[in-house]
């Protein structure tokens, strides 16, 4: 008789690839997204089948909800921007040329090798090896946590984490500096039942995401996945328009877009003082020193994501000047 979970597991690795497929084919774009999001949603259920809980959670909250929210609002922006075909010919616009042929191929083929690249280190992988669980267990109590995946991030690899926190600081550099000279589409109308919806769930989403966090010093969670969920709660005040971004708080979102990059970096300088190795915590003060890590890392990641989502930095304005939006809507009235 056959194993229902093999099965399973056939039908579901089946379906990621179908959905793979389906969201690079589709010539909708909203389609596309998703398709996305639920190719998201079963990768993370793949990732619990291959007892990788950790991964599952990070691949649900930031590789789904806050990339397909991402998704979603740039494709808002670019509506904005072009419109209708008629529309965009009103304004003077003129469609995007086609992408040539040999780009076409050039990138098919890229896609290819990457794609031969990672089947011949799969099937050149050992099938089973010892891999490093000795060593890690081995290093266990001196890691100053309970939860493997957590020692390996932010004691014996903290340099990995450390990067990983300085690429979303830059993400986030980049994205105000690109999107100060566009032009600001206005945010959909969403109405009182979503804001009664996000009234109603930023209380369980802010608990949930300290849960996570404090969590993750022996179960699977940790700083990445807290943060991500309580940038749902940004995003949902975004949405809700129960926040709005003003020029006065530029001062205080940069502050904690840097906190975690800073605290992991004076954490490391603190420790070489000392004479050790950066990040080779004292023993008896490595969990104090993990958690200072998570928590303002925590913070930073939810802040970043969510300003990643909002886009462009709230540009301070003369006395009696419109918005943006104002402006805009402005001149659509007036053509």
């Amino acid at each position: 008789m056959s194993d229902p979970l093999a099965i399973f597991d056939l039908l579901l690795a089946v379906a990621i690839v179908a959905l793979a497929l389906a969201t690079l084919s589709v010539r909708d774009l909203f389609a596309a997204i998703v398709l996305f999001v639920v190719f998201g949603l079963l990768s993370a259920l793949a990732w619990v089948r291959l007892s990788a809980p950790d991964v599952a959670l990070a691949e649900a909250a930031i590789g789904t909800g806050v990339t397909g929210a991402l998704l979603l609002k740039t494709l808002h922006h670019l509506r904005h921007v072009t419109g209708t075909p008629e529309r965009a010919a009103m304004r003077g616009m003129t469609p995007g040329a086609p992408v040539p042929m040999p780009v076409i191929w050039a990138n098919a083929a890229f896609c290819g090798l990457i794609a031969l690249g990672l089947a011949v280190a799969f099937l050149g992988a050992p099938a089973a090896g010892p891999g490093f669980d000795a060593l890690v267990a081995e290093a266990m109590p001196r890691s100053g946590v309970e939860h493997p995946v957590t020692a390996v991030l932010l004691n014996f690899r903290a340099y990995d984490t450390l990067m990983e926190v300085v690429v979303l600081l830059a993400a986030v550099i980049a994205v105000w500096q690109i999107e100060r000279g566009l032009s600001e589409a206005p945010a959909p109308v969403l109405g009182e039942v979503f804001e009664g919806f996000a009234r109603l769930t930023l209380p369980a989403i802010v608990v949930l995401g300290t849960y996570l966090l404090w969590k993750g010093a022996e179960a699977p969670g940790g700083a990445f996945q807290g943060g991500a969920v309580l940038a749902a709660v940004g995003l949902l005040l975004l949405l809700a328009r129960l926040y709005v971004p003003q020029p006065s708080h530029r001062p205080l979102a940069r502050w904690a877009f840097v906190l975690g990059t800073g605290a992991f970096a004076a954490v490391a300088l603190l420790v070489t003082g000392g004479g050790r190795v950066a990040f080779e915590y004292p023993a008896e003060h490595a969990k104090t020193l993990i958690l200072l890590i998570e928590g303002v890392v925590t913070i930073s990641i939810a802040v970043t994501l969510a300003a990643l989502f909002h886009g462009r930095e709230p540009v301070a304005m003369a006395p009696g000047e419109a918005p943006a939006a104002s402006r805009s809507g402005e001149a659509r009235d007036a053509g």
